[in-house]
Order: structure tokens, then C-alpha cells, then sequence
């Protein structure tokens, strides 16, 4: 019997295109968040708050707050939008559902550019505009997502999977530090600029695609019980339901990308430079473990794989937080990297050849909570934690509790610790 190819799925002109459009638009993207993120740090930079709790004052530094507050700003619009977003990429054509979310994101973008570049910005501003682009992100990736097993072959999904994870890990890589490069030397604006014309690289894609689906579900429609089937589904899978667990636990504790910008100042010293640099690390690291994993043919024991590559995620945050040398925290930035993807492979995979087709969009938008919600919310947490005891104290914190949740959840779901490819 004939291996399968080496990254098979880029053999598929459909996933392909897509692949590449999403790269270029990942890119952008990713260049966005870092710039927002500096951005916030320097508008509300040298600034405090002083309240009072139980007649002791308390000084809150406001950058800090600022930078938990995205968080917040992002995670309210997936929790309202996130399932109706599941729900019409089960009832929708997927391609179609995604030209019109490319649209209104490039839009979304244009909008900050114009604002950031003529002078009329404000940080509340700022947050609508980010809160905007969550929003449309809360129907791109369910559709984006369920999507893919109608492009390739069943047999060549897990190597899907991978490839798009190694998709968004160069994406991180390239992203940060260009975007680093340029906000030391152009404003903050050029940025945004940039990331407005990358959402043409996926409209072209999918323009070009010769698939034309149709919708999914030929009997849900967009009534209530469309959303409580889709959340019935994901609660009594209980392997699926542990790995969303899981997920929201690691990314709301282990929020150390958060506090890079007050990292990279105050902590290590390297400035806006240094900081684009250090946001490169945990891609790196994922990039070397998302290649090592897209070559594979497949990845066996998973549950175990998976919990193991989640631990070593919260013990490097931990250590992060402790370091105050720039090559070993980026070094230990990379390991968080690589723990990340090793576990966001085997959990997509495992989703997807879990899930019906009919299915799929729900149940992406259900985890989509739980992976876009636990982070965001996250980021408010370590802002709060940070902003009273420092941003070091905030990630070992974070990486101490990540370690401890993980424990829990491979007792609590032995289903999925024994999980394994026969």
C-alpha cells in the first residue's frame, strides 16, 4: 500500500487557494493585533488609577488595565455572536458566508487605518473597532473551519488540520515582526493600512475556488432548536467536551502574550523593536513542532499527546513570568509555542472526525467560546493581576494554574487521556 504524500492536502486546488489567501490575510491580521496592542501601551502609558478597597488605596497602572481590557472588548461580541455563526455555517453556503465576512473585516480595518492615520483616533475607539473585528471573526471561523473536510479527502484531514495550523504559526511569525519593524519606524496607521489590503488575498481565494457547496443541514434551520442541538451534541461528547474544557482553562491562566508589551519595556528593556522580536518566539516554536507534526502520517495515544503538550504550555508560562534574560524567555516563549500547537492539532483533528458534517459549524462555534473566550477573557484577568502585582506575577500565576487544571481534566475525562488512533 502507497504512503500518502507528504502535506497531501496542498495537492487539493480548493484547500490550496484557501491556504494561501488565509496565509497572506494571517499575516495582516496578526501584524494588527501586535500594533493595536503597542498601541494601547503607549496611549495610556505612565498613566494609574487610584481606588480604594477595604480603606486600603490601591495605584492600578492604567496600561495594564488597558491592554486586559481588549480582552473584554473581544470576547463579548463571540459570546453573542459565536453561535449564530455556527448556526449559519451549518445552514449556509460556507464559501459564500465567508466572502461576505472578508468584506466587512477589510472594512472593519480601513475604518482604524483612516482613523489612526488622520489623527481622530482614541483608545475607545480603538476597543469598538477591535470589538467589530471579533465580531466578524465570530462567523469567519466557524464557517472557515467546517469548511475544510469538504475540500480534501477524509484520510487527508488530520494532515489539514496541521497544515492550517502551520498556516497561522508562519502567519505569527512573519506578522509580529514585520509589525514590530514598522511601528519603531512608521505610524502605528501603516499597520493597519497593511492588514486592510491582506483581506483581499482571501476574497480572491475564494473567488477562485471551483467548490460550491450547499448547506449542511437540510432540516435545522435558524430556530432554537438549531443552537440547542449543536450545544446538546458538543456537552455529550465528552472526549470533545474534555478538550474544550481544557482549551479554556490553558488560555485563560497562560495569557503571557498579553503582557509583552510591559514585558519587553519594563521587564527585559528591548522596546518596540525588542517586543516584535520577542512576539516571533512562540510562533518559532510552534512552527518547528506544527512541521514535525504536518509531516507525520499521524499521531497516536492523542489524549496522552495532548495533555502532556499542555502541561509543558503552563510549566514554560511559569517560567516566562520568572525570567528577566531576553534569550531565555524567548526561548521559553518558544516551548509555549510548541506546547500550543502540538495540543490545537490533535484537538482540531479529533473535533472534526468526531463531528458530522451536519454539525460541524455548531460545534465550532461552541468550542470557538471556549477557545476564543478563555483567552480573551484572559487577557482581562492577567490585566487585573498585573496591574496590582506586576505582569510577572500575573503569568506564573497563570502557567501554576494551567499545570493544576490539566491534572484535573485527565482525571475528570479518562476517555480522553486513553484516547487513541486504532
Amino acid at each position: 500500500m502507497n504512503k500518502a504524500p507528504r502535506m497531501a492536502a496542498l495537492q487539493y486546488r480548493d484547500f490550496r487557494l484557501l491556504w494561501i489567501g488565509r496565509l497572506l490575510s494571517t499575516i495582516g491580521s496578526q501584524m494588527q493585533l501586535i500594533a493595536v496592542n503597542w498601541h494601547i501601551f503607549n496611549l495610556l502609558q505612565d498613566q494609574t488609577y487610584t481606588i480604594t478597597v477595604f480603606g486600603r488605596v490601591l495605584n492600578l497602572g492604567a496600561e495594564a488595565l488597558g491592554l486586559g481590557a481588549l480582552g473584554l472588548v473581544r470576547v463579548i461580541p463571540i459570546v453573542i455572536f459565536a453561535l449564530l455563526g455556527g448556526i449559519l455555517a451549518d445552514t449556509h453556503d460556507r464559501r459564500k458566508l465567508l466572502l461576505w465576512v472578508q468584506v466587512a473585516s477589510m472594512f472593519f480595518a480601513a475604518l482604524l487605518a483612516g482613523l489612526t492615520l488622520t489623527g481622530r483616533i482614541t483608545v475607545p475607539l480603538i476597543y469598538l473597532l477591535t470589538a467589530a473585528g471579533a465580531a466578524a471573526a465570530a462567523f469567519d471561523n466557524p464557517a472557515r473551519q467546517s469548511i475544510v473536510p469538504n475540500l480534501v479527502a477524509p484520510q487527508h484531514l488530520t494532515n489539514a488540520v496541521s497544515l492550517n495550523t502551520l498556516q497561522w504559526q508562519l502567519a505569527t511569525i512573519m506578522g509580529p515582526a514585520l509589525s514590530g519593524l514598522m511601528v519603531a519606524k512608521f505610524d502605528v496607521g501603516v499597520v493597519y493600512v497593511i492588514n486592510t489590503v491582506s483581506f483581499a488575498a482571501v476574497i480572491v481565494a475564494l473567488l477562485m475556488m471551483t467548490y460550491r457547496g450547499h448547506a449542511a443541514a437540510t432540516t435545522a434551520g435558524l430556530g432554537w432548536s438549531a443552537l440547542v442541538e449543536g450545544i446538546q451534541f458538543t456537552y455529550r461528547t465528552r472526549v470533545i467536551w474534555g478538550t474544550m474544557l481544557l482549551d479554556f482553562f490553558a488560555t485563560f491562566f497562560s495569557s503571557a502574550r498579553t503582557m509583552l508589551p510591559i514585558v519587553a519595556s519594563d521587564v527585559l528593556g528591548v522596546g518596540a523593536s525588542g517586543y516584535g522580536l520577542l512576539a516571533t518566539a512562540e510562533p518559532v516554536g510552534a512552527l518547528i513542532a506544527g512541521s514535525v507534526v504536518a509531516l507525520r502520517q499521524d499521531i497516536r495515544r492523542q489524549g496522552q499527546v495532548l495533555l502532556w503538550s499542555v502541561a509543558v504550555y503552563g510549566v514554560a508560562t511559569a517560567l516566562f513570568g520568572l525570567s528577566t534574560i531576553f534569550g531565555l524567555s524567548y526561548g521559553l516563549f518558544m516551548l509555549i509555542g510548541a506546547g500550543d500547537t502540538v495540543s490545537t492539532v490533535i484537538r482540531g483533528t479529533l473535533r472534526q472526525v468526531l463531528t458530522p458534517d451536519h454539525l460541524r459549524g455548531r460545534m465550532t462555534s461552541v468550542n470557538m467560546v471556549f477557545f476564543m473566550g478563555g483567552p480573551q477573557l484572559g487577557e482581562l484577568e492577567a490585566g487585573l493581576i498585573a496591574s496590582v502585582f506586576g505582569a510577572p506575577i500575573a503569568i506564573l500565576t497563570g502557567g501554576i494554574a494551567t499545570v493544576l487544571l490539566t491534572a484535573w481534566i485527565a482525571w475528570k475525562y479518562p476517555r480522553l487521556r486513553n484516547y487513541t488512533v486504532d
